[in-house]
């Protein structure tokens, strides 16, 4: 049966079953703007096309995140209001200002120093399952480098990492019922992220280290040290995007390689060409793309895609629509480590939001897949994955493998 415009959801389920690249093939031909209704929250336009999804992301004026956060739910004045103290949820100029508190943590120059630290970590991680004959490689693989780097970057002892796990799954897997028991569960789950927060800015005013929030507890911004809450909202940022979004993209890179067991063998046979494995790890992350959309809202009556938007509506761009627009990209939907001028919009293509933390990303990915295929180059799946139900997160919570086959 073929696929029409009135069986296009965006929503959650969906996405709990498979990214719905059919709907956005479809959506980029025939509406490339196309209005989305929402059961419990006002609709919005699904944008799909590269050069739209990029132009968006690059024009803060016509295309707010701060009006109206970047999630597709609308939320009550006094949680939007804490919500826009997060870079994230922050246009420009205050976004600028904001973003350059931590900016220094992320440079090239700090990541290349970095490169050594992570390539041992990653090393100590493949010693761990040394030995098994199968693992769940989300939890035990996937989600150790970023975790670990993460927590070493912000100051959190190695030993509290999994409390920073499990929060970031409280947080941004509400809609999935393995993450969130209840509602409350989420409050629960910000709340003892605060107090852990405080706890540490306590520390750092007596005991300032060589960390983020060293740097932040000392921060000014126009001559005014950041709030409590301000540092809360870092913090949460800062864990939940130092790991969350960076495990998925290792999880959905392993997800391809044992779908394509011809590509897994190139790589293998090649472990030590560095070139590969730099154009292997932008492939990774056009195939993986970790968000799956940005909201923003049309702050002026605009044009996008032919249709008329008006001034307090949601533009929603999709990342993954725009990773695989055959108008930008050659064979598309063919995963190719060897892909050459590969301009993906996985960090966001680029302007005020273009990804703090992309070096980062792309270090921690390149290293963890290489040394893993480099041990286990016959790995196999051990049983379907299981996808996040989320209609933000393009998350595998599930990805059980046997290590030699």
């Amino acid at each position: 049966m073929s696929l029409s415009l009135n069986d296009i959801d965006l929503l959650e389920d969906t996405w709990a079953k498979e990214v719905p690249y059919d709907q956005f093939d479809l959506l980029r031909r025939e509406a490339p703007a196309h209005w989305h209704e929402h059961p419990e929250f006002t609709g919005f336009w699904a944008v799909t096309r590269y050069d739209d999804v990029r132009a968006i992301s690059r024009d803060h004026t016509t295309f707010s995140t701060e009006l109206g956060s970047t999630f597709l739910v609308d939320h009550e004045p006094e949680a939007l209001e804490l919500i826009r103290m997060t870079l994230l949820n922050m246009d420009p100029p205050k976004h600028s200002r904001y973003r350059r508190l931590v900016s220094a943590g992320f440079t090239p120059r700090m990541i290349n120093r970095l490169v050594d630290h992570i390539g041992e970590k990653a090393a100590a991680i493949i010693a761990g399952i040394e030995g098994r004959d199968e693992v769940e490689f989300v939890e035990e693989v996937a989600a150790e480098l970023p975790l670990q780097v993460i927590c070493e970057m912000i100051g959190v002892p190695n030993e509290d990492r999994h409390l920073v796990f499990d929060w970031s799954n409280r947080l941004v897997g509400f809609q999935d019922e393995d993450f969130r028991t209840s509602e409350e569960d989420g409050q629960i789950a910000a709340a003892e992220i605060y107090a852990y927060c405080d706890a540490i800015v306590a520390d750092r005013l007596e005991n300032p280290r060589d960390d983020i929030m060293t740097a932040l507890v000392q921060a000014e911004v126009d001559g005014d040290r950041l709030s409590k809450e301000e540092l809360n909202m870092f913090f949460v940022l800062l864990c939940v995007a130092g790991n969350e979004t960076t495990r998925n993209l290792i999880a959905h890179s392993l997800q391809v390689l044992l779908e394509r067991p011809d590509v897994m063998a190139d790589l293998a046979a090649n472990i030590d060409d560095d070139e590969l494995w730099s154009s292997a790890t932008e492939e990774f992350l056009r195939w993986g793309a970790a968000i799956h959309n940005f909201r923003r809202t049309a702050t002026v009556d605009t044009v996008v895609g032919g249709q008329e938007i008006k001034a307090g509506e949601k533009v929603v761009i999709y990342y993954a629509a725009a990773n695989r627009d055959p108008e930008h990209f050659a064979d598309p939907d063919t995963f190719d480590p060897r892909r050459q001028g590969n301009d993906h919009l996985t960090f966001g293509g680029g302007g005020a939001h273009f990804c703090l933390g992309a070096n980062l990303a792309r270090a921690e990915i390149k290293v963890m897949v290489r040394e893993f295929v480099r041990r286990f180059p016959n790995v196999a799946a051990d049983g379907p994955h299981k996808r996040m139900r989320s209609d933000f997160v393009n998350g595998i919570k599930h990805l059980p493998v046997k290590l030699n086959g």
